[in-house]
């Protein structure tokens, strides 16, 4: 028993300081001392420390403290990895998606980015989503790619929601539903998505999913057009032939309130 209560005590002053490692590696990269971070970094890492590993992967990768090295963000990578560590499964699949440090493999890439996406990693269930939508790496599948684009979509990211109402919008993966597209556009739409303010624009235009109104469409055309689509001015245009002078003054100054308000009051 005594024995038992030595090691277990060895143990916590062990981890207390590779707790300490780490902290003190986190407090040096924050006031960009990534020398002392690096070192910190190594220290709790090559004795297992998930967090510093993945750390240290970052710090190779983007070349903080160190020469860019991918092969070496990916060895760091998949140490966290193993360990289950989500960011790392995230950034490791990145690295296989990409051919940073290890050859192109789209198969290994949809692994990591599974194990990921089943932690709730948003960006992991949206590049999975994207995996199975185009066919890299995994069959063609839209259903599986509607199912990981929702689960992205409903914690807020906006590529998910834009990709998710292209889905209902065209109906692949899930019966077409033009109200449900405009739901989905409408959430990225607000959150600045240029392409979403463009089709938004597009479903007012057309009446698809909304009743037809140019003046929306206007307001939209022209938001996502000083957002950079570069559709949406001959589409604005072409909206504002279709209306009286005074609408296309509402609809200009609609559109500046939307934008003032960070899309808060666009309705």
């Amino acid at each position: 028993m005594v024995r038992f209560v030595i090691a277990a005590l060895f143990k916590l002053i062990v981890t207390a300081a590779l707790a300490g490692d780490f902290e003190d590696g986190v407090a040096a990269y924050d006031r960009k001392d990534y020398a002392t971070a690096l070192e910190n970094f190594r220290s709790a890492a090559q004795q297992g420390v998930a967090d510093a590993q993945y750390n240290l992967g970052v710090m190779y990768e983007k070349g903080r403290g160190v020469a860019q090295d991918y092969k070496e963000a990916v060895r760091w990578y998949q140490l966290a990895a193993q360990q289950g560590y989500a960011s790392a499964q995230l950034n490791l699949a990145l690295m296989f998606d990409d051919g940073k440090g290890v050859a192109q493999d789209y198969k290994e890439a949809v692994r990591w980015y599974q194990l990921a996406a089943k932690q709730g990693l948003a960006k992991a269930q949206y590049n999975l989503a994207l995996m199975f939508d185009d066919g890299k790496g995994v069959a063609q599948d839209y259903k599986e790619a509607v199912s990981w684009y929702l689960l992205a979509a409903k914690q807020g990211l906006e590529k998910a929601q834009y990709n998710l109402a292209l889905m209902f919008d065209k109906g692949q993966g899930v019966a077409q539903d033009y109200k449900e597209a405009v739901r989905w556009y409408q959430l990225a739409a607000k959150q600045g998505d240029a392409d979403a303010q463009y089709n938004l624009g597009r479903m007012y235009f057309l009446g698809q999913g909304v009743l037809q109104d140019y003046t929306r469409a206007h307001m939209w055309f022209n938001i996502a057009a000083v957002g950079g689509n570069i559709d949406s001015v001959k589409n604005r245009d072409i909206a504002a032939s279709k209306m009286r002078a005074q609408q296309i003054e509402q609809a200009q100054r609609m559109a500046r309130e939307c934008v003032a308000s960070n899309f808060t009051k666009c309705d």
